[in-house]
């Protein structure tokens, strides 16, 4: 393979295929967003038993002209990278792969071709494409407030996971088989569904203690429902005060990342 700075077919493929600043790359990832959202629609509908019986050669012709697509599309990014090792072992260059590999095993194994709607994995290239790289802030207060709730949200579901074991223990011990009340994992099952407010029903007690149980742990659960909700909202609002520009001579908060001069004081920004 020629060297990439001296290939100029190479390194045009390049900015077409991974820029979308010009409007040939522009063009491209659209094309090839329709093309994704296409073939998962196609999958989709090979799962329904009376769409796959009467449309099930077209369905399969459409599925192959995808796959075919795509991975040209796969080797045509492999040819025109600057560094091909990275990009294949990158995020998006394992799962371009993975958009068109289940076709292949599915001459293989039956079923795996269900696996190709992981290309709507590949839609998040429309964050580029569209320029909302603004977003990218958000995301990022997003992020460091779940990891700043980690340990608080860990040591809240260790505290439920107690709650649930002690109460399907006691469930089992006041309504046994003749309830539904099998075992103590089966009550523990039960404990889960009435805290978290599903209510299936397939389990239900029947005496006066069990059904006062349930009923303490159905008050419970409402509670306990809002409390993951308030870490992550304190830990947002807060990774969102951090996130602020400040001037460095007042310390007041910037409106707006493109501010020249402090409106408070009348500072340079750096």
């Amino acid at each position: 393979m020629s060297n990439w700075s001296n290939d100029t077919r190479r390194k045009k493929l390049n900015i077409i295929i991974f820029r979308s600043d010009t409007p040939a790359g522009r063009l491209f990832d659209l094309i090839l967003l329709w093309a994704i959202l296409f073939s998962i629609l196609i999958v989709m509908l090979e799962s329904v038993t009376k769409a796959r019986l009467a449309y099930y050669t077209a369905i399969r012709s459409f599925e192959l002209v995808f796959t075919i697509l795509f991975t040209i599309e796969y080797a045509l990014r492999i040819y025109s990278s600057r560094q091909p090792w990275k990009y294949i072992f990158s995020f998006y260059g394992f799962i371009d792969l993975i958009a068109f590999l289940p076709t292949y095993l599915s001459l293989f194994i039956s079923g795996a071709q269900y696996l190709v709607v992981v290309r709507a994995l590949r839609l998040l290239r429309v964050f580029r494409i569209l320029k909302l790289t603004r977003f990218l802030m958000e995301g990022t207060i997003l992020r460091n407030a779940l990891k700043a709730s980690l340990y608080k949200i860990t040591v809240f579901l260790l505290s439920v996971l107690t709650l649930v074991t002690i109460i399907g223990t006691l469930m089992y011990i006041i309504e046994g088989d003749e309830s539904g009340f099998t075992s103590i994992p089966v009550s523990i099952y039960w404990a889960i569904v009435t805290l978290t407010t599903v209510g299936y029903g397939d389990i239900a007690p029947v005496t006066a203690p069990g059904q006062t149980l349930a009923s303490m742990l159905m008050i419970i659960g409402y509670g306990i429902i809002a409390v993951p909700t308030g870490i992550v909202t304190v830990e947002m609002a807060r990774a969102t005060e951090e996130s602020k520009k400040k001037c460095h001579a007042c310390g007041e908060t910037i409106p707006t990342s493109k501010s020249k001069y402090c409106s408070a004081c009348g500072t340079k920004l750096e």
